[in-house]
């Protein structure tokens, strides 16, 4: 009766350590490993706190008790018992059922947590230079947009320019063509009124020379 009253206080106490194991199992199976011991390296079985022998057979009186989790050293295995030796030194016999070839989750779990740890710092620091990396690109989306804005309106006003600058040929032409002209307009209307004075002359004069003539005749 009192090793029942034991072993059912033991199992109670050991229920919170259990229920931790079951949440972290998924991170340790997905790939978190545990430093391995040497081959004669054995560990207690997380499910509970079991009791140890003198002897490899249920025959032999109990002599103590072994933790969740507790490292022990391999000594041999008889039938369905193995003899261990524990942290004090001490060598006996435990059911080969309750060892198990991987370190406990006490052991593990600081560990794990660490590992968590570390995920996490790592995530947080990617997840950081993505944002940070976003907000580079942002940036630079702007400043380039900014700048696309700006040729934009530099190139509506110099088409603008542009535009006048033609308006203001055409115009020059028109008035260098008017310029023109006149021009020889003015030639053309000098040169008739030379011609027109010389075929005066032409016809004058020799009507006066022939006066003149006469007179002169008379006057003989």
């Amino acid at each position: 009766m009192l090793l029942s009253r034991l072993y059912s206080a033991t199992a109670f106490s050991f229920q919170p350590r259990v229920l931790t194991a079951c949440l972290l199992g998924s991170l340790w199976a997905a790939g978190v490993q545990a430093e391995e011991g040497a081959q004669s390296s054995r560990w207690v079985s997380d499910s509970l706190n079991t009791y140890v022998r003198s002897g490899p057979t249920d025959g032999y009186r109990i002599v103590g008790s072994l933790a969740s989790g507790q490292k022990v050293e391999l000594l041999r295995s008889q039938g369905d018992y193995s003899q261990v030796r524990s942290d004090n030194g001490d060598s006996v016999w435990i059911a080969t059922r309750d060892l198990q070839s991987v370190p406990g989750q006490a052991e593990r779990l600081p560990q794990l947590e660490q590992k968590v740890a570390d995920l996490s710092a790592e995530l947080k620091g990617i997840d950081d230079t993505w944002k940070t990396r976003v907000q580079g690109m942002q940036e630079t989306l702007d400043s380039r947009k900014t700048l696309i804005d700006e040729l934009q309106v530099a190139r509506t006003e110099l088409n603008s320019q542009l535009t006048q600058a033609q308006a203001d040929l055409r115009e020059a032409q028109a008035q260098l063509g008017d310029e023109n002209k006149q021009v020889l307009m003015r030639y053309m209307v000098y040169g008739s009124s030379i011609a027109g004075a010389g075929l005066l002359a032409g016809l004058v004069l020799p009507t006066m020379l022939r006066v003149r003539r006469k007179r002169n005749d008379g006057w003989v």
